[in-house]
């Protein structure tokens, strides 16, 4: 019998529709990432909330991921979700070993199983997401993408990173992107349509992250970071602008969040100009805590070099801190202008940002509880979701394609990868055909739906 696994940052909340709405189609979703909980980052939180909302919606959702550790097999979110953590080989930082193939069998079973209408995959690096497409497209169900980042168009990997994705959604339906200049860049790299390619912003549960100026220390002037410590967050930049802010405001500290690669390069800012009663550490922040560092500041300093969407910097507004961020990628777009001071990637005009929002918390501070309320109305996951479910209604009805215009849309991949494209579909039609016959639908058992009504009885001792 399957566990049942309460995610961490779970919060409990009303599951009655609401009777003012009108009544959808409920649908089977199946979303599909390598990252998800026990791994925590903005993917892992935007599967888990928007898959909890979708249920709240009436659909049933499930999720597929690869296995964590001793976590395998099929486990429940306290929101009525089911996982499936499936025996996939992992080759770095969480993704899976990308295969094509070996997926096929397991991944059809779950479909069938659940009888799945539509697969949505997520983040452009993980490898079961683009197989998910593949394997959903090939079955003839409709399939959703959504990019969470940004890639260039120069290096050596993103040139590879982009063919795979151009070849991987040849066959997609429709794309969502979180923000309209990863909508542009995602459009570029995979030559999308852009009528197929909506903007659907990450959102928070504004109720987690409400202010409390008490928590300040109103002696000092408190810089919060809290960020992934590898270079593209901008750490060296970072590390760059600390002694020379410690060195002009004497009132000025910094409390640091997060681990990394480039951790040690501040442990040893710190002992080279001697900071370590300005310049806390705090290592690796679990996301239930990220508000009680958070409070402790007055600004929050985000120095990214590149971001699709920073939903740090919502975060940090939304507990009433005034922003300064690198304005990069989709970051312009995020936060109104009085909530947040803008900086190039550039040292000198970093260290004038963090000046210019040093001098308004002197002179003219933002009233945190106003800053709160702004935010609790511009994000929210209700509407992630009702905009995703129009993603869903969109595409659900759309005539399946059949094997000949497949390949004949594979062939635009490119003069070498067109006719590689098509020996991978071709291939994995085949498969397909194999194991409707060796495994028939028929002999696959239909799961039974997890009734939520059922948890609450429980939980209430009924």
């Amino acid at each position: 019998m399957p566990d049942t696994a309460s995610h961490t940052n779970t919060r409990t909340r009303s599951r009655s529709k609401s009777p003012t709405k009108k009544q959808r189609r409920p649908l089977r979703i199946c979303l599909v990432s390598d990252f998800f909980y026990p791994n925590f980052g903005g993917v892992e939180s935007h599967l888990h909330f928007l898959s909890q909302e979708l249920v709240l919606r009436g659909h049933k959702v499930i999720i597929v991921t690869h296995g964590y550790g001793g976590r395998r097999g099929i486990r429940y979110l306290s929101s009525g979700v089911k996982c499936y953590y499936c025996p996939l080989w992992r080759v770095y930082d969480q993704v899976s070993l990308p295969t094509i193939y070996s997926m096929m069998p397991l991944f059809r079973y779950i479909l069938i199983r659940e009888r799945i209408d539509i697969v949505h995959g997520h983040q452009a690096f993980s490898a079961m997401c683009h197989e998910a497409i593949i394997n959903a497209k090939t079955m003839g169900l409709p399939a959703v993408f959504t990019d969470h980042s940004l890639f260039g168009f120069e290096d050596v990997a993103s040139i590879l990173t982009n063919k795979l994705l151009k070849f991987s959604l040849t066959d997609v339906d429709h794309v969502i992107c979180v923000s309209h200049t990863s909508k542009e860049n995602t459009v570029l790299r995979a030559a999308l349509d852009p009528h197929d390619v909506s903007v659907i912003p990450n959102a928070i549960i504004a109720d987690d992250f409400i202010p409390d100026p008490t928590a300040r220390d109103s002696s000092k002037i408190t810089i919060v970071v809290v960020s992934r410590l590898v270079y593209r967050k901008g750490t060296d930049l970072l590390v760059s602008v600390i002694p020379t802010i410690c060195e002009r405001f004497p009132e000025v500290e910094f409390v640091i969040g997060g681990d990394g690669a480039k951790r040690v390069e501040i442990e040893q800012m710190r002992e080279k100009y001697m900071l370590q009663d300005r310049v806390k550490v705090l290592g690796a922040v679990k996301h239930e805590n990220v508000r009680e560092v958070l409070l402790q500041g007055h600004i929050f300093l985000n120095t990214s070099l590149t971001e699709a969407f920073c939903i740090a910097i919502v975060e940090a507004a939304c507990c009433g801190l005034l922003v300064v961020s690198t304005k990069v990628g989709g970051i312009p777009e995020v936060l109104p202008d009085h909530m947040i001071v803008f900086s190039e990637p550039d040292q000198d005009d970093l260290v004038s940002s963090i000046q210019i929002a040093i001098d308004r918390m002197k002179t003219n501070p933002p009233d945190p509880y106003k800053l709160h309320h702004e935010i609790k109305g511009m994000y929210s996951w209700k509407n992630v979701a009702e905009r995703t479910e129009r993603v869903y209604e969109r595409i659900v009805d759309l005539e399946k394609k059949d094997l000949s215009d497949r390949l004949v849309n594979y062939m635009r991949v490119g003069v070498w990868a067109g006719p590689f494209s098509v020996m991978i579909i071709a291939v994995s039609h085949l498969l397909y055909c194999f194991l409707e016959w060796f495994v028939p639908r028929e002999s696959i058992e239909i799961a039974e739906d997890f009734e939520v009504e059922m948890l609450d009885d429980q939980a209430q001792g009924k």
